[in-house]
């Protein structure tokens, strides 16, 4: 009998919730209910509620009770002052060249280099943030900075024979689609280093995919080098 009694009182709660929250109609008018709120009324109706007191004449926002019908629209010739709804700004391009320009400062400290030469340009894969880098087959690619390989082969899907370089415990980076891979996990590198063939695995050109992490996060090489 408890857990019936506490399940039907789960049951009604939420049932409470979901109506004194759910949206109401903007069109034609609204009966106020137990607990109702003219500024809940307005929140859910997208309504303000200066609006809600002027198109129904009220005295003041309190002026409500259960079972009175109000009006959700503005009488004809009148104007609606402003919505509840708020909605969060999209970032601006100040903001991001400011992150870019962090994560740039946060790399100082790591003397990079280019892992190659040719034409760069900002992957093409919607879910990579590196730079493709396009040049010719067995091209040498080179350690773009001093580390230890924590990664060569072939088991991830869509990025090829690749090399991973740890530079210090929060950067790493990473050089896909190779022709040969020329170093092995654990082995120490040096920026400038040759350590693959450029290639076409797993990809329908020649190129190099390159891209630096920083804890995790992959970011775009371009304002951190050279």
């Amino acid at each position: 009998m408890r857990v019936c009694v506490i399940a039907l009182f789960i049951v009604l709660l939420a049932a409470c919730a979901t109506s004194s929250n759910a949206p109401i109609s903007r069109t034609g008018t609204y009966t106020v209910k137990k607990g109702d709120t003219l500024y809940s009324i307005g929140k859910r109706s997208n309504r303000s509620t200066g609006d809600l007191v002027a198109w129904n004449k009220l005295a003041s926002a309190s002026q409500i009770e259960e079972g009175q019908v109000l009006v959700l629209n503005p009488p004809a010739g009148s104007v609606a002052t402003r919505s509840p709804a708020r909605t969060t700004p999209a970032p601006t391009q100040s903001e991001a060249a400011k992150s870019q320009a962090i994560a740039a400062a946060n790399a100082e400290k790591i003397n990079w280099m280019w892992p190659a030469s040719g034409a760069r340009s900002n992957s093409t894969d919607k879910n990579k943030k590196g730079v493709d880098i396009v040049g010719a087959s067995g091209q040498p690619i080179v350690a773009s900075a001093d580390g230890k390989v924590i990664y060569a082969g072939r088991g991830i899907r869509g990025y090829g024979d690749m090399v991973i370089v740890k530079h210090s415990n929060a950067w790493l980076s990473v050089y896909a689609h190779n022709k040969a891979l020329l170093v092995k996990e654990g082995q120490s590198v040096t920026r400038g280093e040759k350590i693959a063939e450029m290639g076409d695995t797993d990809s329908p050109n020649v190129k190099l995919y390159f891209e630096l992490r920083r804890n995790g996060d992959p970011l775009n090489p371009t304002a951190m080098l050279p």
